[in-house]
């Protein structure tokens, strides 16, 4: 079964559209199929239209959140209630082309475990969205070791064991591909046909760039990290001890040296101050190192993932799925 899930905010001008094209699209596939439709609190009258279209399509499931929550936890919301053995996200906007699921749908059957399109031929705004998005998918590419062109669209489609286990927040939904990667998966992707928005308007501004910035540093800690977080803050703290060592020896030199007395200066400050700075990070990193191992032996999670065993001659399936840190 396909599973598309289509998050919704403040789209009462296109949802209905929206449902005909994507139902007329995959019928086409021949093969069974829900769509989920997800109320991110709307207040437009979106949530009405969307349970008169649920009452008339057995195919249609519709969730309503109880506030506005943002894109990525209504897509984590359908995912959570998706049953199909394939994850197909898009926009309600109808920017994204439903004709085109059939096609990423079809790439996964070349053995790929994640499509991600590829908005080529952009149709939004060049210098508030096109390329804020290009600066970004750069450095999100370079960050993370993942190459692709376009972190940002939504229309991908993905194996459901790939999706199993991930939790995301924040605007974390577009770097999904990269959890996959970073667990084996086989991500690719593909140009897929973007069209301008032609009713309501963007959710979207200029401040998603901070928020994309913030959650990157935050997917490459628990990359790298989550299992060992005393590397990071004891790096930094043994960093800042050594730095007040010699910020010490400094002002000793300008003491017996230089004639200058230590009131003279502020180097002893600096230095004890750097000094307190290295023994709190030290500190902290131990009591992230407690609160890692809680994570896992709380839940019962793994620092690997068993991509298969083979026994007797016979290839086994994946046994556990766990983060990606565990790599």
């Amino acid at each position: 079964m396909i599973s598309i899930i289509i998050p919704i905010y403040n789209e009462r001008d296109n949802v209905r559209e929206l449902h005909a094209r994507v139902t007329e699209e995959a019928r086409k596939l021949h093969t069974p199929y829900e769509l989920l439709l997800i109320d991110d609190g709307s207040k437009d009258g979106s949530a009405e239209i969307l349970d008169e279209l649920a009452a008339g399509d057995e195919a249609l499931t519709v969730i309503h959140l109880a506030r506005n929550c943002g894109q990525t936890a209504a897509l984590m919301a359908g995912i959570d209630n998706a049953r199909g053995d394939v994850i197909v996200p898009m926009d309600g906007d109808l920017q994204n082309d439903p004709a085109d699921i059939g096609r990423l749908v079809a790439k996964l059957d070349e053995g790929y475990d994640v499509v991600s399109g590829w908005r080529k031929d952009r149709k939004d705004a060049e210098l508030t969205r096109n390329l804020p998005s290009h600066i970004a998918n750069r450095l999100i590419s370079f960050v993370s070791g993942v190459r692709l062109h376009d972190y940002g669209c939504s229309l991908k489609a993905y194996r459901r064991e790939v999706l199993d286990g991930v939790r995301i927040y924040g605007e974390m939904h577009r770097f999904i591909p990269i959890y996959a990667s970073w667990q084996g998966a086989r991500v690719t992707e593909m140009p897929v046909t973007h069209h301008p928005r032609m009713h309501g308007k963007s959710k979207y501004g200029l401040e998603r760039i901070f928020k994309v910035i913030l959650d990157l540093c935050v997917v490459k800690f628990l990359d790298r990290h989550l299992v060992k977080p005393i590397y990071v803050f004891g790096g930094f703290g043994l960093f800042a001890v050594l730095l007040a060592l010699l910020t010490l020896l400094w002002a000793l030199g300008l003491k017996f040296f230089g004639d200058t007395s230590l009131i003279q200066t502020p180097l002893p400050t600096f230095a004890g101050l750097s000094f307190l700075l290295g023994v709190n990070s030290i500190l902290m990193g131990l009591l992230a190192e407690v609160l890692s191992r809680t994570y896992f032996e709380a839940q019962d999670k793994k620092s690997y993932r068993i991509k298969n065993i083979v026994r007797s001659g016979t290839q086994g399936k994946d046994r556990e799925a766990t983060d990606s840190a565990g790599r």
